[in-house]
Parts: C-alpha cells; structure tokens; sequence
C-alpha cells in the first residue's frame, strides 16, 4: 500500500477537507494529518494511504504544484522505512547472562 506525503498545508486544515480533495483523484484509506501537540495546528504537512499504486499515481500527476486552501501542496510517494535486520551471532549481547543463577535447594 503506497504512502503518499503531502505539504504545504495550511495550519487549519481538516482531515475531511483534505479528504474530500484528494479523493476526487483516487481513493484513499487513511489520511494522518501532522498536528502540534501544544495548538492543535497542522504542522503543514499529512500522510496518506492509497489502496494502490495507480491511484497514488494519479493523485501525484493531478494534485501535485496545486493550490489547497490558498497553499501551493507537495505530494510525493513517501517510500516506507526498510526493514533493518541484523545477522544472527552468538556473541550477541542479549543471549549473554544477565546475572548468574542461583539454585534453591
């Protein structure tokens, strides 16, 4: 599922606004706007899920460089964090004993 990132918003921006904004162009699943903790004002900027590639796409080619309650917006796809593994080793710090055991006996 595609994430799109979204700037340029205005600070009193609502979700169903933007909803209904970016839906005319493809569908969207989920859509987080990023707000100050202290205000409750958008930080200028959203993420949003689309179902698919397609319509992720659409959304850039249509939305992208507009205006949005008097802001020009930014979208772009917002590409997910890679997954970091780390290799096994048995040198690894959390197989190593904590504290010795102690039998009660």
């Amino acid at each position: 599922m595609p994430k799109l990132f979204i700037g340029g918003l205005a600070e009193n921006i609502q979700e169903m606004e933007l909803a209904i904004f970016v839906s005319l162009h493809g569908r969207v699943d989920t859509i987080k706007v990023v707000r100050d903790r202290a205000t409750g004002k958008c930080k200028g900027y959203a993420f949003l899920e689309i179902p698919d590639l397609a319509d992720a796409k659409n959304i850039i080619s249509m939305l992208d460089g507009e205006t949005f309650k008097g802001n020009v917006v930014t979208i772009k796809i917002n590409p997910d964090t890679p997954v970091v593994t780390k290799p096994f080793s048995k040198n690894n710090d959390s197989f190593k004993k904590k504290r010795p055991r102690v039998s009660k006996g």
